[in-house]
């Protein structure tokens, strides 16, 4: 009897030991999570937080007012609202970077129209230090295009030179152009065509700056970058969402998370892996495992799925051989 009670506590020890290390691993920063702040309905950007680690920067669409949250992935809950002020009304805000210099950037580049504004904005901010509710002054910068007005979704901040970039959004093909080395106020800051990309909703460089990544509703791909230009284009792995709106690096380069319009909307991270070839930020092209949303359900295949089943296999087989033995006892 003793005997018997001793394998049946080891054995519900060894379940509940596998059942807890999946939910052990979730509870780290940077992990796939779902957006809980009902406010949030239209995450249309995305940036790693530089400051706070496992804190993502996102924003709603047009019809909302100068506000950024701050969300922790750890727990999908906004920690922060951050209101701009001496700004003006926001018109179709669609991205949202980091800078080198470690200000937020702002992208008021939408224009539903595909051509009606003469001009677009970006808003800039210092990434506050503390986390919590403030209003900050931001400054406004007026911005067009040197070949027109037109429509645009991704706003990247390179993170080295500093250098703000913009891809237009366009069925036949957009373009990738490039801002002044240093934004101005009291006067437009014109953005060049500098190389062409596919449909665009969001776009992220790696870390080191040497890869941008674009994605669109249904897919991503990659490019070297360097020297401010477009290199060598590669797919990328993205996950399937309801409305994929937008992607950004982790701040540490090892994968990417891409966000989705919506109403408790899913973040999803994709893993990348490296191969010591000097790919920058993870080596984008060679992307790894998509992880689930908490709860969402719609982001592929959970990473770990494989190895968790092979846990819980473990777990029974384990208690069919302690059952056999005390029948044998």
């Amino acid at each position: 009897m003793r005997s018997y009670r001793l394998t049946s506590s080891l054995g519900a020890a060894a379940l509940l030991a596998l059942a807890a290390a999946p939910a052990l691993a979730d509870e780290g920063a940077d992990r796939s999570f779902t957006i809980e702040d009902p406010r949030i309905t239209e995450s249309s950007g995305l940036a790693a937080s530089r400051l706070h680690p496992g804190i993502y920067w996102t924003h709603n669409d047009s019809d909302d007012g100068p506000y950024v949250f701050a969300v922790d992935s750890r727990t999908g809950k906004t920690v922060a609202t951050i209101t701009m002020k001496g700004v003006g009304q926001p018109r179709d805000v669609e991205a949202i970077s980091i800078g080198p210099d470690g200000n937020v950037y702002v992208g008021d580049i939408g224009d539903n129209l595909d051509g009606s504004w003469d001009h677009v904005w970006i808003y800039r901010f210092p990434e506050p230090k503390t986390l919590r509710d403030a209003t900050v002054r931001a400054t406004q910068f007026d911005v067009k295009y040197a070949d027109g007005p037109r429509n645009a979704e991704a706003l990247m901040v390179h993170p080295k030179t500093g250098r703000v970039y913009i891809a237009s959004k366009n069925e036949d093909g957009g373009g990738l152009y490039e801002g002044p080395a240093k934004l101005t106020t009291g006067g437009d800051n014109v953005f060049k065509r500098v190389g062409e990309v596919p449909w665009v909703t969001d776009g992220a460089f790696s870390p080191d700056g040497k890869e941008l990544v674009l994605r669109s509703y249904f897919s991503a791909r990659g490019y070297a970058f360097a020297n401010g230009r477009l290199g060598k284009d590669y797919a990328v792995e993205s996950p399937l969402l309801p409305q994929s709106e937008s992607v950004t690096y982790t701040a540490d380069g090892s994968a990417l998370m891409y966000g989705s319009e919506g109403e408790r909307s899913s973040v999803v991270r994709v893993d990348l892996k490296t191969s010591g070839d000097g790919g920058g930020g993870g080596a984008a092209h060679r992307a790894g495992g998509t992880e689930d949303a908490a709860g969402g359900g719609d982001g592929g295949p959970v990473k770990g799925t494989t190895l968790t089943g092979v846990a819980v296999l473990a777990g029974i087989g384990l208690l069919l051989l302690l059952g056999r033995r005390r029948r044998r006892g």
